[in-house]
């Protein structure tokens, strides 16, 4: 070990203070000795004289930010007096903490798989939540992405949806993304087998059974896994929502805001007991058209209100960009095909394609569906109802990492305001997890993940676009690094 006044240095700190100080190697061992000096041993990285926002403790000016062993360890006015390895001048710029996309399928598209981490840190997020996927492919690529010096944000997984007897994402008619659970004691050998493979929190689908949704629910907390879903098609959201950390999609939740809502109930009920046996894909879509638009026409301002008020601790993640993708298309965004560039050439031979088809598509799409997404959002953030902020990357045309800015975007669209977005990417997720105390925020202790901006986001929140650097887990990344990023 080499000692730095009274500290040993770790050999990862040692070798980060050669390669970063010290030129030739015949000089090595006395320079390190001269920069440690009588005192503490420098700090990884200090960003000074930058305008620091976060959610919790709002904007904050001419600040330096000082980051060792992948943690801040300050918070300080802007000359800081800090002796560091690495030094940013942040004049000018604005501080994020790290972005999360809090709704991403890692292996959905084996195209995109192996892109994921490097496009995610390109557009500054640090950290993601795989949503669905099954154990035999996601747990590698997340070993992968935790694994000690992976360049890759972090990740959190929960393995394959929980859905009911006939399964949606089966592999067959969409891909596989989802087991079955056909009864309790099935549910409850599946829950045991997920834990064993170390998933962070439990993901249950639309066709599950309430006798099924009851055992998943209680397995989970007696393993105290964070829950979350969709609204199955088989119970009413208001029920649902309690029993939930996080709901997706703001699926479903339409029809229990109907005036007819136990109407609507009673009619899926016996269509869900599928004796034709109809796969679940198929029975899904046959729900979803005769009641989803209908029940948004049957709108009920009192049954809407009760619903919201059964989803204060429940964090909405809409997918707005998603849902709401009809009322302003990726293609005919300014940077789209900017975008497409960047992505692998896999992809590229499908998307530009389909961009053009797009931009010659000559018939409107309805926006039923997506104005009310828009609507009930704007109607849940008024209630007081947790957001978060989540893309469904990389289904429909989600790039990864720069669809979580069209997110924000329109989550602003919806109501929030810039730095509610923010608290959404940051905050929310961190909730889910329990681990505000970690993530989130920029304060000292926490660990260092980081956004260095060109403009304000607070001004404008498609300036989170402007992603000039990144610290993810205490390691810096500027902007050509970030660019080497994209394959």
């Amino acid at each position: 070990m080499i000692r730095c006044g009274d500290r040993e240095l770790s050999p990862v700190r040692t070798m980060r203070l050669l390669l970063h100080r010290l030129r030739p190697l015949a000089v090595a061992v006395a320079s390190l000795l001269v920069a440690c000096g009588p005192g503490d041993a420098p700090v990884d990285l200090v960003i000074t004289d930058v305008t620091v926002i976060d959610a919790v403790n709002g904007v904050r000016q001419n600040r330096t930010v000082a980051v060792d062993d992948g943690r801040i360890v300050a918070v300080s006015a802007a000359n800081g007096g800090f002796d560091a390895t690495e030094s940013v001048d942040g004049a000018g710029r604005y501080l994020i903490p790290g972005l999360w996309d809090f709704h991403v399928h890692l292996t959905y598209d084996a195209r995109f798989t192996d892109a994921m981490p490097g496009l995610f840190l390109h557009h500054g997020i640090t950290s993601v939540r795989d949503t669905g996927g099954p154990l035999e492919r996601v747990v590698p690529v997340v070993e992968a992405m935790r694994a000690e010096g992976a360049v890759a944000p972090r990740v959190f997984f929960a393995g394959p949806l929980m859905d009911g007897e006939h399964v949606v994402y089966d592999g067959d008619n969409r891909p596989l993304l989802g087991i079955t659970n056909p009864d309790p004691q099935t549910a409850r050998a599946n829950v045991a087998r997920l834990v064993e493979a170390g998933v962070d929190f439990i993901k249950i689908y639309e066709m599950v059974s309430p006798e099924v949704f009851e055992v998943l629910v209680e397995e989970a907390q007696s393993r105290r896994l964070p829950i979350a879903g969709h609204v199955p098609l088989a119970l009413r959201a208001r029920d649902v929502g309690p029993r939930v950390q996080s709901l997706e999609h703001v699926r479903n939740i339409e029809l229990d805001c109907a005036a007819d809502a136990e109407t609507l109930l009673a009619e899926r009920r016996p269509m869900l007991t599928n004796p034709d046996a109809v796969p679940g894909a198929i029975l899904r879509s046959l729900i979803h058209g005769s009641q989803r638009l209908p029940a948004v026409a049957a709108y009920d301002e009192a049954e809407c209100a009760e619903v919201v008020a059964a989803m204060q601790s429940t964090i909405q993640v809409p997918t707005l960009r998603l849902n709401s993708q009809s009322l302003h298309p990726p293609h005919t965004r300014a940077d789209w095909d900017a975008l497409l560039d960047k992505l692998p050439a896999e992809a590229q031979e499908e998307w530009r394609p389909a961009t053009e088809r797009n931009r010659a598509a000559q018939e409107s799409s309805d926006t039923t569906f997506a104005a009310w997404s828009l609507f009930l959002v704007g109607l849940m953030h008024d209630g007081g109802v947790p957001i978060g902020a989540g893309t469904d990357t990389p289904i429909g045309l989600a790039a990864p990492g720069y669809s979580l800015h069209s997110e924000l975007e329109m989550l602003v669209r919806a109501g929030l305001t810039p730095m509610e977005a923010l608290e959404a990417a940051t905050i929310r997720p961190a909730e889910f997890f329990g681990r505000t105390a970690d993530l989130g925020t920029i304060e000292a202790g926490r660990l260092a993940d980081l956004v260095l901006l060109s403009r304000d986001p607070l001004a404008d929140i498609t300036n989170t676009r402007s992603v000039e650097a990144v610290v993810t887990k205490g390691v810096l990344l500027g902007r050509e690094e970030l660019d080497g990023l994209v394959r």
